[in-house]
């Protein structure tokens, strides 16, 4: 586990400056906070506020992404007034947050944006329970959330903002539907019912602590697609607070609340938050179960048992997360596998037939933010092959299948960023039989996303060593050769959850 943290390629160390750049933009908005004379919780909120404000905004421009984070006030206070008002009605207070549990995943259902502004109202409505705010004290919490979300936009579009140097990548779409066929209608439908399962368990649980278990149903959802993917996250949820627990015995029990290591090991969480999301959930739900312990060591009520507590109630989230994809609406992991499949390689040709272009002299070909969106499409092939690579999956056969096309995949894209690297030098030229063998990868391509009856082409003979972009088009046609096998039974079905 350690391994896949701290070895992960990290192309640009565009993870690392994530990360760093949260450090910064949090560490500013809690010391705005601070130095403007709010409370201890109106701080903790302005600091909850600027790291969602720079984890959850996603979209594919730098302009995009600063529309999605002028939009997080409007959508999160009004939702923190509901839960402040409502905090002397619970039944009401449930149902409507019920109600932003649904609204906020349906909401998926327009990208990116609709994506983070349902994380953050879902959030907003959080904080305020795990803060127990009233009305009372409102003014103050606007005060944090705004102050924050400007800070923390200062921070990313002002004084450090990479990605104004980088190639827009659009991100993919879900799979598409109408009504209940489309995906994210079905997770809203799911959520719902899995968070009510986990209010009314978690309430049993703890009159007090009852939203962590609704907290936990909420995040085993975002970024998940298929029942397995679900099942997945809420097992890699349940296993990174309990080692989070463990650490929290150790380190933040004992530092009980002190300022300045409380304050150390905060910055420390934050990093190890936005360092290790794109490649281990574990680690990130270690990290934000830390992160919450600290807080709750601020706020004076850190003890063994709210550690026993908090497992509990997360165990109960996943539980209601779990019977929600399993018995409402499931989706097949082999549904939504197939079709990011599928498009990554549509992708794989894509990126091929714009180097091409790029080695041919064309002026407007830039396969640039077409490898940047092919990274992504992998993300989410990984992502839904997880349950089938999964060390509990006893399903040897699918297992061995799963890696092996994770395993080409994989080559592919090294090839395809070898033959951009190549297509971007300018004294690459364009050479007569790039046009044969880009025609070959796409009859590769073809073979493997149509109807199963072509099989890719024979490879031709080996390219000689002096011709590099020969040479990755070769290893892309091998390693889509190789693609066949795994992808499809032996009845000729496409495979991998199948």
């Amino acid at each position: 586990m350690l391994k896949r943290v701290f070895v992960a390629p990290d192309p640009g160390r565009l993870r690392l400056r994530f990360a760093a750049r949260a450090v910064v933009g949090i560490g500013a908005a809690v010391v705005l906070c601070a130095l403007a004379g709010l409370s201890l919780p109106g701080t903790v909120t302005g600091g909850l506020a600027a790291l969602l404000a720079l984890f959850t905004v996603t979209d594919a421009t730098v302009r995009g992404q600063a529309v999605t984070t002028a939009l997080l006030p409007a959508v999160g206070l009004p939702v923190l007034a509901a839960a402040a008002e409502l905090h002397a009605y619970p039944v009401a207070r449930d149902l409507v947050f019920l109600a932003v549990v649904g609204a906020g995943v349906y909401a998926r259902r327009f990208g990116p944006r609709g994506h983070s502004l349902g994380v953050f109202a879902f959030m907003t409505f959080f904080m305020a329970q795990f803060l127990h705010a009233t009305a009372g004290q409102l003014p103050e919490l606007y005060v944090a959330v705004v102050l924050s979300v400007l800070t923390a936009a200062a921070v990313r579009f002002g004084l450090w903002c990479y990605e104004a140097q980088l190639p827009p990548a659009p991100a993919p779409a879900p799979p598409p539907g109408t009504g209940l066929a489309r995906v994210t209608t079905r997770q809203a439908v799911q959520a719902t019912a899995g968070a009510g399962f986990a209010l009314l368990v978690g309430h049993l649980v703890s009159g007090q602590r009852w939203y962590w278990a609704v907290g936990a149903t909420w995040w085993v959802f975002v970024n998940t697609t298929s029942r397995g993917e679900t099942l997945v996250r809420g097992f890699r949820r349940v296993l990174g607070t309990v080692i989070g627990i463990g650490l929290g015995v150790l380190i933040a029990v004992p530092v009980d609340g002190a300022a300045l290591p409380t304050a150390v090991l905060l910055a420390a969480c934050v990093f190890g938050i936005f360092y290790s999301a794109a490649v281990s959930y574990t680690w990130m739900m270690l990290c934000v179960t830390l992160l919450a312990e600290l807080l709750y060591g601020l706020l004076g009520v850190l003890t063994p048992g709210l550690l026993v507590l908090r497992l509990a109630e997360t165990a109960v989230g996943a539980l209601g997360a779990a019977l929600a994809v399993l018995l409402v609406l499931p989706v097949t992991t082999h549904t939504t596998t197939d079709a990011w499949i599928q498009r990554a390689l549509r992708c794989v040709h894509t990126c091929t037939a714009e180097a091409a272009a790029r080695l041919a002299g064309v002026p407007d070909a830039d396969p640039a933010p077409k490898v940047a969106e092919l990274e992504q499409l992998l993300g989410r092939v990984r992502l839904s092959v997880a349950p089938l690579v999964h060390p509990l999956n006893p399903m040897l056969g699918r297992k061995r299948r799963a890696r092996r096309v994770l395993d080409l995949l994989d080559d592919c894209a090294r090839e395809i960023r070898g033959l951009v690297t190549v297509a971007a030098d300018p004294e690459a030229s364009h050479d007569a039989r790039l046009a044969a063998a880009c025609w070959r990868v796409e009859a590769a391509v073809e073979a493997l996303t149509g109807d199963g009856r072509r099989q890719p082409a024979a490879l031709v003979g080996e390219p000689p060593v002096a011709e590099p972009a020969l040479t990755h088009l070769h290893g892309l046609e091998r390693a889509l050769a190789e693609l066949a096998a795994p992808l499809r039974t032996p009845s000729g079905s496409r495979l991998v959850g199948a």
